[in-house]
C-alpha cells in the first residue's frame, strides 16, 4: 500500500506563522506522530508527503531526516486546493496499481489497528473510510441563522482519515472530476461520484484533526 500525506495547508484557523504539521506536541512535530505509524506498518511500501512549497526543505530536514523515516520517497509541493495537492501526490507515486491511503498531516493519533481495518475493508469493497456516528442533534441553518430543518443523526457520520482506495479507481475518479471541473471536500466524495461505493468502518474518537489552538491543547492532554 502506498500513502499520501496531505500537509500543504496554510493553517489559517490556528492564527500561527507555523503550519500545523510542524507545530510541536510534547516536543515533536504533529506530522511525526502519524509518520511513526505509517513508516512502521508492514503493508506500507511508499509514502509521499505533499507540503507547502516554502516548507519542503524544512519538512525533509526537520521531520523526515531527523526521525529517519525509511519509507518516505519524496516531499513534493502541493497545489491551490487540497484536491490539487492529493492529485500531485497521486502523480508522484509512479504507479496505478494496488492500494493508496490518503491521510491528513494534522491528524497525529492514527493507529495501526485502524489502518489495518481500513485496508482490509478497501480490499473487499474498493474504498474504505473511518467515520463516527453523530452524537449531537444536527440542523441545517440558513444565512440569517434560522433553522431550516433537523437532520436524522442516525444516518449521519463525521468522517476522518486515512481514507483507503483502489489506486487505479481513485486516479480515474480524479481525472473525471477534473474533466467536470468538480472539487470535493475529501477524497471519498470524489470516489463516491466517479468511482463507486465507499465502505465506512468505525473511526477512532481520538483520531482528531488539529484545526484550532484548542485542538492543540486537547492533543497535548491526550499524549
Amino acid at each position: 500500500m502506498k500513502v499520501i500525506i496531505a500537509a500543504a495547508g496554510l493553517s489559517r484557523r490556528m492564527n500561527s506563522k507555523i503550519n500545523k504539521p510542524y507545530m510541536l506536541i510534547k516536543g515533536r512535530p504533529i506530522l511525526a506522530y502519524s509518520l511513526d505509524i505509517l513508516d512502521a506498518f508492514p503493508a506500507v511500501t511508499d509514502i509521499v508527503v505533499v507540503a507547502n512549497s516554502a516548507e519542503i526543505e524544512y519538512c525533509q530536514e526537520e521531520v523526515i531526516q531527523k526521525y529517519a523515516y525509511n519509507k518516505v520517497r519524496s516531499v513534493i509541493p502541493g497545489g491551490q486546493e487540497r484536491q490539487d495537492s492529493v492529485w500531485a501526490g497521486l502523480m508522484a507515486l509512479g504507479d496505478v496499481e494496488g492500494w493508496v491511503a490518503i491521510h491528513d498531516g494534522a491528524r497525529p493519533f492514527l493507529t495501526a489497528s485502524l489502518l489495518q481495518e481500513l485496508l482490509l475493508a478497501a480490499q473487499s469493497w474498493g474504498a474504505a473510510i473511518p467515520g463516527l456516528w453523530a452524537r449531537d442533534t444536527l440542523k441545517t441553518v440558513d444565512s440569517q441563522g434560522w433553522v431550516v430543518n433537523t437532520l436524522d443523526r442516525s444516518q449521519i457520520m463525521a468522517v476522518q482519515t486515512p481514507q483507503v482506495f483502489n489506486l487505479s479507481m481513485l486516479i480515474n475518479a480524479y481525472r473525471m472530476a477534473y474533466a467536470d471541473g468538480a472539487y470535493g471536500t475529501d477524497d471519498a466524495s470524489i470516489f463516491e461520484r466517479y468511482g463507486g461505493r465507499v465502505k465506512v468502518v468505525a473511526g477512532d474518537p481520538r483520531n482528531l484533526k488539529i484545526t484550532t489552538p484548542e485542538d492543540l491543547r486537547v492533543a497535548g492532554a491526550l499524549l
